[in-house]
């Protein structure tokens, strides 16, 4: 019975790191921006009813825009971003396997061809010569007797899935840049449209003055009105064309593309508002990827005071070794040939000046560390979450109201022609009518673009389509 259990001590050890629990965190039971009252008034959001899947993987399909489903294609590839926080996980997956290594021995052969001249101690004046022969294999293992190795590889494996969860992270804020910029760029081409088919009523407003003003009936004043707000809006068209070229970049750069050679033909805005089913706040603790990575580097925080408390413990070393040596080659695999020898060794730190206590004191202050950033990175995310769903909800509201202007803006300019064509008014009346309606329609354009762009940080916040569910490959980096 001793005999079992002693080899039980011997290959599975101590463990000293504490035993690790979640930080506890104080989770809502429901978003504040989620009242009964006004459920049924927001077109942007709602709650994740049971027949409701999570949103998974291709979030941006939400949107039904076939152009920014291939954007987003390509930038899940080719965004460098992404690229280098692959590199950083696969990195990080092959440290585990640097660590795992400890558990085995270290094997390792050093063959020799030794020639040697000694002078005799017979005849002084002579001198023999001889060649040795060695081909030794020597191997040492270090039992993990205090866990320090189990908890290294623990470590270093939390760390790995942290990186894991840090690669959709970035996956996530890419493809949302990805949505926003494209989402603003087509907003810019129907303000674009907005802006032609306004130059081209004040360019018949232009006609209708000319002629007006060849009968009479109209100021020289009135003329060089109406050509002054053509070309006015014409200007205000081409302005456009820097702000479009600059989104245009900056997708090509998120796509890992020259900006020289890429280009985005003009489009109208396919895009709506969506609902998205939210959920409660306590799925952003399962669902988003920035807070599995600081969970994840806080479990490894902890396993690395294991390390550090196994420093107070002794190292045992088992080493042996074995081979051949022989003065001839052909005596080499002989029978006298063959060498072998076997030991341990046991090495404990006497006096260290409070290295080990401070070691450990660092790896429980780093520990503390990581909670904090942890419990962080949650209320960030809650916050991001009630940001994005009351901008939703003021949004919802404000729309319908510029909505309203428009209709008004457009009566408004109805009848300021009918009163300038029967030549009741100047054309001063049906030049405020035309820049009202024209304002009030590139804010409505504005707040859709900002609708979208909040949409798509609401669902950034939700963690997108990411999830950490058991068995995936981020339990076994």
């Amino acid at each position: 019975m001793a005999m079992p259990l002693a080899a039980l001590v011997l290959f599975t050890g101590c463990n000293f790191a504490p035993n690790y629990v979640k930080p506890a965190v104080t989770t809502p039971a429901a978003f504040k921006e989620l009242p009964p009252a006004q459920l049924q008034a927001t077109d942007g959001w709602k709650t994740a009813a049971p027949q409701d899947a999570m949103l998974r993987g291709r979030w941006w399909e939400l949107f039904h825009d076939p152009d920014l489903n291939a954007f987003e294609n390509q930038a899940a590839v080719s965004n460098q971003s992404v690229a280098a926080a692959l590199a950083n996980f696969l990195a990080a997956r092959a440290v585990v396997k640097q660590a795992r290594s400890q558990y085995f021995p270290t094997i390792s052969a050093n063959p020799a061809v030794i020639n040697s001249r000694q002078p005799s101690l017979s005849a002084p004046t002579t001198s023999t010569t001889s060649t040795e022969y060695t081909l030794p294999i020597d191997a040492s293992w270090e039992p993990d007797l205090w866990g320090r190795i189990r908890n290294t590889v623990k470590a270093n494996s939390l760390e790995a899935q942290a990186t894991l969860a840090d690669l959709e992270n970035v996956r996530l804020t890419v493809q949302a840049e990805v949505a926003e910029d494209y989402f603003e760029l087509r907003v810019l081409d129907v303000q674009r449209q907005l802006l032609d088919a306004s130059a081209l009523a004040d360019q018949d407003s232009l006609q209708l003055t000319r002629v007006q003003a060849d009968a009479g009936l109209a100021s020289g004043q009135d003329l060089e009105l109406a050509e002054t707000q053509l070309e006015l809006t014409r200007g205000q068209a081409t302005d456009l064309g820097i702000q479009r070229a600059q989104f245009e970049h900056a997708i090509a750069l998120l796509l890992g593309q020259p900006a020289s050679t890429f280009f985005i033909a003009t489009n109208s805005l396919a895009a709506g508002p969506v609902a998205i089913p939210f959920g409660v706040p306590s799925q952003l603790l399962e669902r988003r990827p920035d807070i599995a990575a600081a969970e994840r580097r806080v479990a490894g925080a902890n396993a690395q005071i294991g390390v550090a408390r196994a420093a107070y413990y002794p190292t045992i070393t088992l080493s042996g070794a074995v081979g051949y040596q022989s003065t001839s080659v052909k005596d080499l695999f002989s029978a006298p040939g063959l060498v072998w020898s076997v030991g341990s060794t046991l090495a404990q730190t006497l006096f260290d000046g409070g290295l080990r206590r401070a070691v450990t004191d660092q790896s429980r202050a780093l520990y503390q560390g990581t909670v904090a950033n942890y419990r962080q990175t949650v209320l960030t995310a809650f916050q991001e979450v009630e940001d994005n769903l009351s901008t939703l909800r003021i949004l919802s509201r404000e729309l319908h109201q510029q909505n309203a202007a428009i209709t008004a803006s457009q009566s408004y300019l109805s009848i300021g022609n009918a009163r300038y064509q029967a030549g009741l008014d100047n054309y001063l009346s049906v030049l405020t009518a035309q820049i009202t309606l024209l304002t009030n329609q590139r804010a409505a354009m504005n707040l859709q673009m900002e609708q979208l762009t909040a949409s798509v940080q609401l669902i950034k916040a939700l963690g997108g389509g990411w999830e950490d569910a058991p068995g995936t490959p981020l339990a076994n980096p």
